[in-house]
């Protein structure tokens, strides 16, 4: 077993910081909504500040907790049926906004099982495949119970209906099981139904073709379908380089639809500009490339497997929701990590964290060669470095799809 080390300082920083500006912004962008709604216009950032500190307490916990207790069968098969129980229950309670995604009990407590989706795939998948080391390249054993979970997950998300969710959980199963060594043709032969299932999504139901047609010319209809869209690149090209200053902007003042949520990276790039906006992107580039260092120097292939699947669901959700506020691709409620408004996705996010957290706890620099002693003691046959290079192609697909998202523009 690995010596436990000090957590790694500077990706605590990076999500601490998130966090914090998470609510600051929240204030920005809330305060004129709360007092019309004839509430303080502390309303938003006095539960932001609530959810920010228990999210803070779940990053604690989740960094005394030691990660491998997660790879007890009973642990994360438990949490995988939970999870799926919870996405079912979501259908007996009443629409909000036409959507079936809350949980709410009590009138006062609700989440969000989706959020918590995302953790208990990386879960599953981490003790799965860690489980069929050496057999990675089979597609019955292996790669397709893998799809099938993933699938039943993300076509319970898809029918609240949250499209964008359930492709973060898409891009969760390729990412952890390319960095486990899937055979590529298989990944091949899995992506054609799950493009065309994505094109029937969007081309067979009337609103998401709108949203679709509205993203290829917003303009067009500036006042109807393309009215958020417009709004957000207004708000991101007024702001400049330097901004308007802080509490300054004004799309957030009822021109800009959800302002304190899903669109606050707009209120980021109208009040600080481009140097602010840069910043939440470098904290953003800060935690993949410090998470993926955690990861690497897992002391084994679960550790690795969890650390790539949890950054891999913050950052692809980051990238998703800036894309959108960019126009970069077409609109779709999903929050920002850390920063938007709201505890069903804060809380969930930050105790993931502290798992990673604890992961980079109990690596070392000799991660890797650790990863391969534990695989040669096992008859597993892992070569030296394979931990190491499964990392760096993870953080390589990363960011290649962080450059094709920018070249879409």
């Amino acid at each position: 077993m690995a010596r436990k080390l000090q957590a790694d300082e500077w990706l605590f920083a990076a999500v601490v910081a998130l966090a914090l500006f998470g609510v600051i912004m929240v204030y920005s962008a809330s305060a004129v909504v709360a007092a019309s709604e004839n509430q303080s216009q502390y309303h938003y950032v006095t539960r932001q500040g609530v959810w920010t500190v228990a999210g803070l307490v779940a990053l604690l916990a989740g960094m005394r907790l030691d990660y491998r207790v997660l790879k007890g069968g009973q642990v994360a098969y438990g949490l995988l049926i939970l999870t799926v129980a919870l996405l079912v229950a979501v259908f007996a309670f009443p629409p909000i906004n036409g959507a079936r995604r809350w949980i709410r009990l009590a009138g006062f407590f609700s989440m969000q099982p989706s959020e918590l989706a995302k953790l208990a795939l990386a879960v599953f998948l981490a003790r799965f495949l860690e489980r069929r080391a050496g057999e990675e390249g089979s597609f019955r054993r292996t790669f397709a119970p893998s799809v099938a979970v993933a699938g039943l997950m993300a076509a319970l998300v898809v029918a609240e209906p949250d499209l964008g969710t359930a492709m973060m959980l898409g891009v969760i199963c390729v990412t952890m099981l390319f960095t486990a060594g899937a055979r590529l043709r298989h990944m091949a032969l899995a992506a054609a139904p799950a493009l065309a299932a994505l094109a029937g999504l969007l081309l067979f139901v009337p609103w998401r073709l709108k949203r679709l047609v509205t993203f290829l010319d917003p303009w067009a209809d500036p006042q109807g379908a393309g009215y958020q869209v417009v709004q957000s690149l207004l708000a991101v090209g007024s702001g400049g380089v330097n901004g308007l200053g802080f509490t300054e902007g004004r799309q957030k003042m009822f021109f800009l639809p959800f302002a304190y949520s899903d669109f606050i990276f707009a209120v980021v790039g109208e009040e600080l500009g481009l140097l602010g906006g840069l910043g939440v992107v470098a904290l953003f580039a800060l935690f993949l490339w410090r998470g993926m260092r955690a990861a690497l120097r897992a002391p084994d292939r679960f550790g690795m497997l969890l650390g790539v699947g949890i950054v891999t669901g913050v950052v692809a959700q980051a990238l998703f929701n800036i894309s959108v506020v960019l126009s970069l691709v077409p609109t779709k409620g999903i929050p920002l990590p850390f920063i938007s408004y709201g505890g069903s996705s804060l809380v969930p996010t930050l105790f993931s964290v502290g798992v990673l957290l604890n992961i980079s706890q109990q690596g070392s620099v000799t991660g890797a060669g650790a990863f391969a002693a534990e695989g040669r003691r096992r008859g597993l046959g892992i070569e030296p470095g394979r931990a190491r290079a499964a990392a760096l192609k993870a953080f390589a697909f990363l960011c290649a799809s962080a450059s094709l998202w920018s070249a879409a523009r």
